[in-house]
């Protein structure tokens, strides 16, 4: 399995897309952590969205969808939704 997560930094409000073969709340942990320099000058991070994929392909594509213009309207449009 492999996933495409979107967290949602409490400190700024800025969002960051993300994909792993490790499951989300696990990456929450470690981007929390300060494990990577973007994440860790941002944090702390809550996690609004994941999605599951069978390949890590079909992951990678949904990932750069959601870093595209198109992808963060949809991303918008489906966090003022919940």
């Amino acid at each position: 399995m492999y996933f495409i997560y979107v967290l949602k930094s409490l400190r700024n409000g800025k969002r960051y897309v993300g994909s792993s073969s490790k499951q989300p709340e696990v990456r929450l942990l470690e981007h929390n952590s300060g494990n990577t320099k973007f994440t860790s000058q941002n944090k702390p991070w809550i996690l609004i969205h994941q999605e599951s994929f069978i390949t890590k392909n079909e992951a990678l594509k949904r990932e750069k969808f959601l870093k595209s213009g198109q992808g963060r309207k949809w991303l918008d449009e489906a966090m003022n939704k919940k």
